[in-house]
């Protein structure tokens, strides 16, 4: 009687013309007093109230450590270049601001430090956001979708696997060509096969690698180089520069901007795992396969290169493979998504990593190319995983 009722009602508004202002509301009313045909045999995919929103800020937070590690020990490692070398009267516009706001150069100093560092790494932060922001809301525009909080992580990620010494205008680049050419033209957030962030600074390093990798200025002082710890022990000299394990654990090295600490990427891979954004069976594949290959690696041995003698404890705090593993590989849009899947996608990136390192004599880091090479693979994981699977329930039960 109601249905009939409501169906008369309809076809009588829409002969008199108005079917298109009050067809929301009888839809509202179908949908309220009747069920729909198509019913839900299986379980549904909602889990909890873990959204995209929720999930992006959760990222964020489990950052910050990081992040406050890359203020500090950029500031650090460039006042200690500047006492090193004696410079008691250094120019350039960070030390001219710094001057004139009554802060010294001293390394023993926790503001000098934080301060300084912030002037290198606010100034990449903040062009990042702009450039890469702006692209987001052109393509938004184009395509009249809405813009969601991705770029947020992406944008702060970026600066991290960057170097103090970093031209703007290249950060502007990379940034461009990242979110452009590695999420946006396959649809944005969710749809890319590559890490935006890592797209942006691969894209760098092979157009400009005397300024991303190897002998860089990473002290942040114009005419001051020096190697980092990773580039020191791929030509045996890592003793020389009285790096530590313990002061490589905790970031107090000289190396990219957010990626030195050990200890504020597993404080973020805690977050992160706590609120199940991360998948513990990537972070731990990818610690199983960089601790197997170095393993085999010590037990093989060379006299002539210095890498294969690198222990998996130094591979685990040297370079970015820390943040790598945290952040990059566990990337739930570009990692593999089943769990048989994850253990090889993890263990693939953890070996590659070491086989980059210690192999390859021009490049002495590796997590980078690996987590790309990961991503490339991820989707052909998964289909091998989904096809197993569905050949051994056939086998034992008819039926996929």
């Amino acid at each position: 009687m109601l249905r009939k009722f409501l169906d008369r009602k309809k076809v009588f508004f829409e002969r008199e013309g108005w079917g298109k202002r009050l067809s929301p509301i009888f839809e509202m009313f179908e949908d309220f007093l009747y069920t729909t045909g198509e019913i839900t045999r299986y379980a549904p995919h909602a889990r909890d109230s873990l959204g995209f929103q929720r999930m992006m800020i959760t990222v964020i937070v489990a950052l910050l450590p990081s992040v406050l590690m890359a203020l500090y020990n950029t500031g650090l490692q460039a006042n200690l270049a500047l006492a090193e070398f004696g410079i008691t009267d250094p120019q350039g516009w960070r030390l001219e601001l710094l001057r004139a706001i009554g802060i010294s150069i001293d390394s023993t100093s926790t503001v000098s430090n934080f301060l300084h560092g912030a002037l290198f790494f606010l100034p990449v932060l903040i062009v990042t956001y702009l450039v890469g922001g702006l692209w987001e809301v052109f393509f938004s525009c184009v395509k009249q979708q809405e813009v969601t909080e991705g770029f947020l992580v992406t944008g702060l990620l970026f600066p991290l696997i960057l170097p103090a010494t970093i031209p703007l205008w290249q950060v502007a680049l990379g940034i461009s060509f990242g979110v452009v050419f590695g999420k946006l033209i396959y649809g944005g957030t969710g749809m890319n096969f590559l890490n935006p962030a890592l797209t942006a600074r691969a894209f760098l390093f092979f157009s400009y690698p005397t300024q991303i990798t190897g002998d860089v200025g990473w002290p942040g002082i114009d005419g001051l180089t020096g190697a980092t710890p990773l580039a020191a022990a791929a030509v045996g000299r890592l003793d020389s520069l009285a790096v530590s394990w313990q002061n490589a654990f905790l970031g107090l090295i000289p190396g990219d901007m957010g990626e030195t600490s050990t200890l504020a990427c597993l404080l973020g891979a805690a977050l992160l795992l706590m609120t199940r954004v991360a998948s513990w069976r990537i972070m731990a594949s990818v610690s199983l396969g960089m601790i197997s290959l170095s393993l085999l690696l010590n037990g093989i041995g060379s006299l002539t290169n210095p890498m294969f003698a690198l222990t998996p404890a130094w591979h685990f705090v040297l370079g970015g493979f820390a943040f790598g593993m945290v952040f990059m590989a566990t990337d739930p849009v570009t990692a593999a998504t089943t769990n048989q899947g994850r253990w090889i996608y993890g263990f693939l990136i953890g070996a590659l990593v070491v086989l980059v390192r210690v192999v390859n004599p021009a490049f002495p880091e590796g997590m980078m190319l690996a987590i790309l090479f990961g991503n490339c693979f991820a989707p052909l994981i998964d289909y091998m995983v989904v096809q197993r699977n569905i050949k051994r329930r056939l086998a034992h039960h008819g039926y996929p």
